[in-house]
Order: structure tokens, then sequence, then C-alpha cells
């Protein structure tokens, strides 16, 4: 699963987990300890190693420290590949909901108004300054032939995604 903040990478890999009965991994969980302190590369490497180790997963996150061993492994790449006003409002309204419940992130973590408005390691301003050129590199990436021959799906619109779930949850005999 990969797209860039705000795509909708988690909520659509815990759908596609739970209808293919797949573990579902959130590379997130991993990375990120207490205090918004990033895993080391070292261990954050060998712990994504032992997860996609695994015969099958379903896995988000796009940490170019671990490409090699996701995409590696994969069996398709799903990318949410959605515009920037969509995902900024996304992105927004999650964290005012996560900011205003004090939901427990990772590690403990929790955003807080001070963090996400007023510090340059901000979702919001990330979202704002990075959408176009990641965008732009998954395109390169996944049209350079590096990893040629793993199928790439690729949704620009939500209403394509969860169209694909349905289809999906169909065709392995789940409920609509």
């Amino acid at each position: 699963m990969i797209g860039t903040s705000g795509s909708g990478k988690t909520t659509f890999g815990q759908h596609l987990a739970a209808v293919s009965g797949a573990p579902f991994i959130e590379l997130d969980a991993i990375h990120w300890g207490p205090d918004w302190t990033p895993l080391d590369k070292a261990l954050f490497r060998q712990r994504v190693a032992a997860q996609v180790a695994g015969q099958r997963w379903v896995i988000d996150g796009n940490y170019s420290a671990v490409r090699d061993l996701v995409w590696g492994r994969a069996t398709a790449i799903f990318w949410l590949n959605y515009s920037l006003p969509r995902t900024f409002w996304r992105v927004f309204s999650r964290t005012m909901r996560h900011v205003f419940t004090r939901e427990e992130l990772y590690s403990g973590n929790v955003e807080t108004i001070k963090l996400q408005f007023f510090d340059r390691e901000s979702i919001l301003w990330w979202v704002l300054t990075t959408h176009r050129n990641r965008r732009q590199r998954f395109g390169a990436m996944l049209g350079g032939g590096v990893y040629q021959g793993i199928p790439v799906i690729e949704f620009n619109r939500p209403r394509q995604a969860e169209v694909f779930l349905q289809q999906y949850r169909q065709s392995v005999g789940g409920n609509p």
C-alpha cells in the first residue's frame, strides 16, 4: 500500500487484510518510538524483514529504508494516488480528531496543537511540502522497471478503491 500521507493507506490496507485474511502490518507503528523518536534504521529493517518473511501480508507505508524488503516480496502494489486537496483535507480532519480526542498513536504518542500547527515537523506541513514530489517519485519508480513484474493497481479516487474492495470481497465469497 503506497501513497502520499493522508491518502488512506492504513484504512484501505486494514480493509484489504480483513477481506483477504492476511495479517496487516503498519510501518508507522514499527518506525515510531516514544516521543516520536524514529527507530534505528538497522533495527527498523530487521523488524520489517521479520514481518515480511511471512507467506501473506498486507503492509502500508512508504519508507525508502525498507522499500527493497517490502517491494521485493510484494505480489501487488496498491497505489492510492489522490490529489493534494483530498489528501490534505483527510490529514487535517484526522489530525483535528487526534488532537481533540487525545487518541494515542504509536508507542504512546499523541498529536498536539503545538506539534501539528506550529512546528515544521507537522504532518500538515509534511503533506503540503512533499505531496507533489512523492507522487512523481512513485510514478517514476513504478514505471522505471526496477520492480517490473509486480502488478500495480492505481486508484485516483477513493471510490475506485471502494469498488475494488467490494468486488474482491464478492470474489472471495464474503458479504458485499
